[in-house]
C-alpha cells in the first residue's frame, strides 16, 4: 500500500490513460459535422454513439471479470496494446455512416480494459484512508482524456475536417500503450483468492450496500454517456444561433465540451478527496442531486447568452461526473477482493447498456420535438430523459448507508 504523493507509478498511468482516449471523443466531437457529411438522421447519429457504448459494456464486462481469474495487470496491458491497434482502424478507415456503425464500435471493444481493471489495480495499492484520492486521480484522468481527445478533434476538424481528426485521434494511443507498458513493467500480477461455489450473483443478492451502489452506478451511466455523446452538438447548436458557420460551431462545441471534461477532472480529483474526508455517502447525495437538477434544466436554455451557458455547462459536468470515483471507491469498499472484478463486471454491462441507450434515447426525443428537415432548437425534453438517471442515482445514494470519514475514524 501506498500514498499519492509524489508517486511516479500514479503519473505514468494518468498519462497512458490520457493518450489511450484520444480517440473516445472524437465522434461526438465531429458530430455536428459529420450530420452533414454522412447525412445522418439525429437517430442515425444517436445509433453509432449507443452502439460503441453497448461495446464498450461488453468489453468492460469480459475483462473485469476476467481481472479475477488472470489477474488486473496483465487484462490493462492487452486493452491497452489493442484499443491503441482498433483506434488506428478506426482512424484510417471509418468515412461513412455504415463503417462508422461498425468500425467505431470494434474501437471499443478493446477498451473496457483500461477502466475497470485500473480500479482493481487501484484498490490492491492504496489503502482505504486515501483510496478515494487516488480512484479520484484515476477518473480525472479519463476526464482530461476526453477533453485532450476533444481538443485534438477540435483543432484537427478546422484545419482539415474530420477525416484528419479521425487519424490524428487514432495515432496518439499507440504512445499510451507505451507508457502503459513503462508504468507496469515491476507491477505484480495479483490474483485474489476466492471461496470456492459462490457466484456473483449470490454475492449481490447478500449485500445491500453494493446492489444499492451498483443502481446508483447504472442511473448514474444513463445521465453522464447522454451527456457526453450530446452536449458538443448543443453547445455548437447554441453557438449557431448566432449566426455562425458549420465549422465554427462544430470546432466551438468540440473545444467547450473540452474545457467543460477538464473541471470534470477536477471535480473527480476533489470529490474523491473529499469522500475520504466527508463520507462516501454525504458526497454522493450531493452531487448526484446537483446533476440532476442540472439536466433538467439546460436544455430549456440553449437561447441564453453564451457566459450563462457556459458557466451552467461547467457546473454541469463537475456535478454529473463527481460521483464515478465515489461509486467506484464506495464499491471497491463493500465487496471482498476475490469478488470485485466480477462485481464490476455486472456493474459495467448494467451500467453502460443504459448509457449505450441513453444517446438514442436522446436522439430520439430530439427527432420528436423538433420538425423533420428543420433546425433543431428544442432540446428542454431530451435533457430531461437524462435527468430521470441523475433523480435515481440520488435515490440510490440516499439508500446506501455509507461509510465513515476514514479521517475521523482513525
Amino acid at each position: 500500500m501506498t500514498g499519492t504523493r509524489r508517486d511516479n507509478w500514479l503519473a505514468l498511468i494518468f498519462c497512458a490513460r490520457v493518450l489511450l482516449y484520444a480517440n473516445f471523443m472524437v465522434y461526438a466531437a465531429c458530430l455536428p459535422a459529420l450530420l452533414q457529411e454522412w447525412q445522418m438522421s439525429a437517430v442515425q447519429a444517436g445509433a453509432i454513439a449507443s452502439g460503441f457504448m453497448a461495446a464498450y459494456a461488453v468489453s468492460l464486462f469480459f475483462s473485469s471479470w476476467l481481472a479475477d481469474y488472470f489477474g488486473a495487470k496483465r487484462v490493462f496491458v492487452v486493452s491497452a496494446v489493442s484499443s491503441a491497434a482498433s483506434a488506428m482502424v478506426f482512424g484510417f478507415f471509418a468515412d461513412s455512416y455504415f463503417s462508422g456503425l461498425v468500425l467505431y464500435p470494434l474501437a471499443a471493444v478493446t477498451q473496457g480494459g483500461l477502466y475497470t481493471p485500473a480500479i482493481l489495480l487501484f484498490s490492491d495499492r492504496y489503502d482505504r484512508s486515501r483510496r478515494g484520492t487516488a480512484v479520484g486521480y484515476l477518473i480525472a484522468s479519463t476526464s482530461v482524456g476526453y477533453a485532450f481527445s476533444l481538443a485534438v478533434s477540435g483543432l484537427f476538424l478546422q484545419w482539415s475536417g474530420y477525416r484528419a481528426a479521425f487519424i490524428a485521434t487514432g495515432i496518439l494511443p499507440a504512445l499510451g500503450a507505451l507508457l502503459s507498458w513503462l508504468a507496469l513493467r515491476r507491477t505484480s500480477n495479483v490474483v485474489h483468492l476466492r471461496p470456492q461455489g459462490l457466484r456473483v450473483w449470490r454475492v449481490l443478492r447478500g449485500n445491500r450496500e453494493a446492489r444499492n451502489l451498483v443502481a446508483g452506478y447504472t442511473s448514474h451511466c444513463w445521465e453522464l454517456l447522454g451527456m457526453w455523446s450530446w452536449t458538443p452538438a448543443f453547445f455548437a447548436a447554441s453557438f449557431a444561433l448566432a449566426g455562425n458557420g458549420l465549422a465554427e460551431t462544430a470546432q466551438f462545441g468540440a473545444y467547450l465540451a473540452a474545457s467543460m471534461h477538464l473541471v470534470g477532472s477536477f471535480a473527480s480529483a476533489s470529490m474523491g478527496r473529499l469522500s475520504d474526508h466527508w463520507g462516501r455517502r454525504r458526497v454522493l447525495i450531493a452531487v448526484a442531486a446537483a446533476g440532476a437538477s442540472l439536466s433538467f434544466t439546460i436544455g430549456w436554455l440553449i437561447a441564453a447568452p453564451t457566459y450563462l451557458l457556459i458557466v451552467l455547462g461547467l457546473l454541469y459536468y463537475f456535478a454529473v461526473i463527481g460521483d464515478s470515483p465515489v461509486l467506484s471507491t464506495a464499491l471497491s469498499e463493500s465487496v471482498e477482493a476475490g469478488y470485485l472484478g466480477s462485481v464490476l463486471a455486472v456493474r459495467a454491462l448494467l451500467g453502460f447498456s443504459a448509457g449505450a441507450v441513453a444517446p438514442l434515447a436522446f436522439g430520439a426525443v430530439l427527432d420528436w420535438t423538433n420538425p423533420t428537415g428543420g433546425e433543431v432548437t428544442q432540446w428542454g425534453w431530451a435533457f430531461v430523459v437524462l435527468g430521470l438517471g441523475g433523480a435515481l442515482a440520488t435515490w440510490y445514494a440516499y439508500r446506501f448507508q455509507g461509510s465513515a470519514s476514514h479521517t475521523a475514524a482513525r
